[in-house]
């Protein structure tokens, strides 16, 4: 059977945002994993592991049962406290394709571990991204204050952040359990600071009785650790002296105390079978199937094992009413009145550089001889589309870097859209959420911009640069907006979610297949992953540089 070329672009589309996955993993196990391409983690990997003694606790990472990886940690004594140091490498199949990744983080406490600065580095192979930062507290009676220095593709944008307290980092939290002394019973609550999404949010713990756990070929007394970071419930096992044994977060992923060689072991026979990301896949339950998610008119859902009290899910396209979502096709969406909030996404954030003059220049190319909002919006959304190989890729989507590389899924592609759109003055945000292909939803990522229409009226629309869609097809379900700080609010959906779609509207003339009735194939989730290479437009038509209106799939 032959293969349209633009077949195996699920592998890429249908991806679920790999880094607000693993970033969960970051919160409650201090695991960051970052993509690296060909060899070059293990150039680095002994230099990188060099600096870890005797006293250095090795963990094996496994997922379902399956060995994927390891972290290093270890806590040196300095004069006025401790530097925490911690680097991991995983071996990992992102939704068919084998994946390299690595982390290094080193973060400075005091003597009551109190954090007072730290360095972040995650490398996806074209060019690390770092997050520094240092706390202090001016005065006594002042709050405490957080400075941040992101650097990316050269340049470095930095921000401070007034808080009530001073954060701590995940390496840290099991040393102040350990502090404080470990009652069964007791409960803590800390203000955990994340560089990897710039994120500070509480996190709540509760001590558990002590029992005696297995560690590899020991068993030792620990307590068991509950905690809840905005919704994401892990356990921990963790000895008197804030030792942690073991660690079990959502998704199935385990971290065990082993010693180091047996931690080092990534070598896997053949190729890894338990795919990480496809797990979190939301297949419907439905009567009707949706063969052509462009047909769609109108799509009413129910959800369940969701927390719906997210503004976010209003608006847009999106109706809710209590568990009850509906969405509506983009394309009947009309102008109203001014949004006169729409001017706040024209700035640049972190990670949005939209005030760079690469990425100014790079939209003024996309958009030259183009007049007005919404024919400016759909040229940036094929040129993006065009501009960027389509790779699975676990980074900090930074735009500048982005750009620099032009490689990446739908973050990439969302990251560098929003900030391009705003460099020309078309304010831009992200939507993150879920996305129907092949039989389920999968988690995606893509932007909304506020079109302003020649009579003054306007509408936020949503597009989609990664499946070169303008607008969106109905089956984008938003679930939050923002940046990584907020896209988290996401996490504790991964693996409990239910969907079933009560209602399918079609558009007119669509054959309306009846599940279980005979049909025509649909196209198999494992040929979704084929390791085919993609062409540099997603779409089977031409996009990019060279797109006109009307070109792509996206704009029937």
């Amino acid at each position: 059977m032959s293969l349209p070329f633009f077949r195996p672009l699920p592998r890429v589309v249908t991806r679920p945002i790999a880094l607000i996955v693993l970033i969960a993993w970051v919160a409650t196990m201090a695991t960051l994993v970052a993509k690296s391409y060909g060899s070059s983690a293990g150039r680095n990997l002994a230099t990188d592991l060099a600096r870890y003694g005797s006293t250095a606790v090795w963990r094996g990472v496994y997922y379902r049962g399956e060995k994927i990886g390891f972290t290093v940690s270890q806590t040196t004594p300095t004069e006025d406290g401790f530097e925490l140091q911690e680097d991991g490498r995983m071996q990992m199949l992102l939704l068919g394709q084998d994946t390299a990744a690595r982390l290094r983080t080193t973060a400075r406490v005091d003597s009551s571990f109190t954090l007072r600065s730290f360095e972040f580095s995650l490398d996806p192979g074209t060019g690390p991204v770092v997050v520094k930062g240092t706390v202090d507290r001016p005065s006594a009676t002042s709050t405490w204050r957080v400075h941040l220095a992101i650097t990316s593709g050269g340049a470095t944008r930095t921000e401070t952040r007034d808080l009530p307290e001073a954060p701590v980092m995940t390496q840290n939290l099991s040393r102040l359990l350990a502090d404080k002394r470990l009652t069964p019973g007791t409960r803590h609550e800390w203000t955990v600071l994340d560089p990897a999404t710039l994120q500070i949010a509480k996190v709540s713990i509760r001590v558990g009785d002590r029992a005696m756990v297995r560690a590899n070929d020991t068993i030792v007394p620990a307590f068991r650790v509950d905690m809840d970071f905005r919704g994401l419930q892990t356990t921990s096992w963790v000895t008197d002296t804030g030792e942690v044994v073991r660690e079990e977060s959502p998704l199935g992923l385990i971290t065990v105390r082993e010693p180091a060689e047996r931690a080092q072991g990534l070598s896997v026979p053949g190729r890894i079978q338990a795919d990480l990301l496809q797990a979190a896949a939301v297949v419907p339950v439905t009567k009707e199937r949706i063969d052509e998610p462009r047909d769609v008119r109108r799509l009413k859902l129910r959800l369940e094992g969701a927390d719906l009290s997210e503004a976010d899910l209003d608006g847009v396209g999106q109706t809710r009413r209590g568990s009850v979502i509906e969405l509506t096709d983009p394309r009947l969406l009309r102008p109203g009145a001014p949004d006169p909030a729409a001017r706040a996404y024209l700035a640049a954030e972190p990670l949005l550089e939209s005030d760079d003059p690469l990425i100014r220049a790079e939209a003024e190319i996309a958009v030259e001889g183009v007049e007005g909002d919404r024919e400016r919006a759909e040229r940036l959304t094929r040129y993006v589309n065009g501009l960027l190989d389509k790779k699975p890729t676990v980074s900090l989507p930074s735009a500048r870097e982005v750009l620099r590389t032009k490689v990446g899924d739908c973050n990439e592609h969302t990251a560098l859209f929003v900030a391009m759109a705003r460099s020309v003055g078309i304010p831009a945000r992200i939507a993150v959420g879920l996305v129907f292909m092949h039989g389920a939803f999968y988690y995606h990522a893509w932007p909304e911009v506020y079109i302003t229409e020649r009579d003054g009226l306007g509408l936020w629309l949503p597009v989609d640069p990664t499946l070169n869609q303008f607008p969106a097809d109905a089956t984008h379900l938003r679930l939050a907006r923002g940046g990584l700080d907020r896209q988290a609010a996401i996490l504790p959906l991964i693996g409990r979610l239910k969907m079933t779609i009560d209602e399918l509207e079609l558009a007119p003339g669509t054959d309306r297949v009846i599940v279980g009735k005979p049909a025509a194939p649909a196209v198999d989730a494992a040929d979704a992953v084929l390791p085919i290479d993609l062409p540099r437009t997603a779409s089977g038509c031409r996009c990019g540089r060279d797109a006109k209106p009307g070109d792509a799939r996206g704009s029937r």
